[in-house]
């Protein structure tokens, strides 16, 4: 390149030199350099002139033919059009593979641009949600998608779990919505038919809660007569009486256990939302304080911390249910002689009800599995408290239902902390004060 550039500028002192050569014997060496320098300025604007013309009209076809740094710029552009067109061609190539992909899939598929307006979606977004090619391409889905939870999910930006919702064209057909976010704020929505997983699950809620109901009143049944003969206990040979004993403590379980499963079911099937009002959790808290004393016996400390202002917008059972099932876990596997706290405080925009003993911990292992259904770390120390392995399921059912989440840390030898995380938007005129002011538990 480097002597390209010396060329030009030999090739621009040659006609300078000439064209003063050519005005000296007349006295006008300014003109004749001033001609040897219009000349070079002709030849480069001819030079430009056939770039543009080539880039304007031909790109495609071979670069005009010129010599020196004109024809080396020609040929530079030319192969960087080249590679370009090659790059091009493998992203369209690459571009239609994913779109052929998409197309071959059952789940719909629809692109958004960074404002929300759609941009293209496979064939079965026209069959699952109703979209049309000719009119709906450019609208922003809320305008196609109008359910209020989905207009609510997509603003809300928070896209961690699906939705789930009935078809737009079809309310028999139900649907789950996952969105995320790719590129410059831009955004893929996928939408799953699950109609016949909703319906297995519909089914199983059903026989769970039929099932527990039908169980309810031969229990009762069973457990009055248990009272009326444990009452003669005394009139009765010692080793009868041990086993109507044990048959009461037995049927009493199952009576815990059917109360928990007709809940769960409850839970399950009825949205909420009718019973809310604020709650005093003062007075909650201290109501599970005395509940939790009750079923220790004395064996743990059990305190109270509440440095939250303002009342917390729920349904004051369900909330009830939770805070107790959280304080009677901590009572039968922290171990005795543990320290209990039960706490309401601030936690960030919005405030958390916390459980925390210091007890043998979880191993986190564990930690995952913990809101399954009877699912337990140690069946058999589980079986002998009494528990129902229900009752982190309820407590997980019962804070979807108010917005809330679960946290759970532990470690072996260190304790457990069971918070439930409650938004802003559960607080009665948000009176909740800085994160500054909450008090430090680690």
């Amino acid at each position: 390149m480097g002597r390209l550039w010396r060329r030009e500028g030999v090739r621009l002192a040659a006609l300078v030199a000439a064209g003063a050569l050519l005005g000296w014997p007349f006295a006008a060496v300014p003109t004749g350099i001033a001609v040897g320098l219009a000349a070079c300025l002709a030849f480069h604007l001819r030079q430009l002139h056939a770039l543009h013309q080539w880039l304007t009209h031909r790109p495609q076809e071979e670069p005009p033919a010129a010599s020196g740094l004109w024809g080396e710029l020609f040929d530079r552009l030319y192969r960087y059009q080249k590679s370009q067109r090659l790059t091009q061609q493998r992203l369209r190539a690459t571009l239609q593979r994913i779109q052929e992909s998409s197309e071959a899939m059952r789940d719909s598929v629809v692109m958004l641009d960074r404002h929300g307006d759609l941009e293209w979606w496979n064939s079965a977004a026209e069959q699952m949600l109703g979209f049309q090619p000719q009119q709906d391409r450019g609208q922003h889905i809320t305008n196609l998608l109008r359910d209020p939870r989905f207009v609510d999910y997509f603003h809300g930006r928070d896209y961690r779990e699906p939705l789930t919702l009935a078809s737009p064209i079809d309310e028999s057909r139900i649907l789950q919505f996952q969105i995320t976010l790719y590129g410059d704020d831009e955004r893929l929505v996928m939408a799953r038919d699950i109609t016949r997983l909703h319906r297995l699950e519909q089914m199983r809620r059903d026989f769970v809660a039929n099932v527990s109901h039908e169980l309810r009143t031969p229990l009762t049944v069973l457990a009055g007569y248990l009272e009326t003969y444990t009452d003669m206990a005394d009139a009765l040979p010692s080793r009868l009486g041990r086993g109507l004993s044990s048959m009461q403590a037995q049927t009493e379980r199952m009576q815990n256990l059917v109360d928990d499963l007709l809940l769960l079911s409850r839970l399950e099937i009825d949205r909420g939302g009718r019973h809310d009002g604020p709650v005093d959790m003062a007075a909650l808290l201290e109501a599970v304080r005395r509940d939790a004393e009750a079923l220790s016996g004395g064996h743990h400390v059990i305190s109270v911390e509440d440095t939250a202002t303002g009342a917390l917008v729920g349904n004051e059972k369900e909330i009830r249910s939770a805070l107790s099932n959280l304080a009677f876990n901590a009572v039968r596997y922290s171990g005795d002689g543990c320290h209990i706290v039960l706490r309401w405080r601030p936690q960030g925009d919005g405030a958390c009800l916390e459980v925390q003993d210091d007890g043998e911990g979880i191993d986190p292992v564990h930690l995952p599995r913990l809101t399954e259904r009877f699912y337990r770390v140690d069946k058999g120390r589980s079986t002998a408290t009494g528990g129902t392995g229900l009752g982190l399921a309820i407590v997980k059912h019962v804070l979807l239902r108010h917005d809330a989440r679960l946290e759970i840390d532990s470690r072996p030898g260190r304790g457990a902390t069971f918070r439930c995380v409650f938004p802003v938007t559960r607080l009665v005129d948000n009176q909740i004060p800085p994160a500054s002011q909450a008090v430090d538990v680690s």
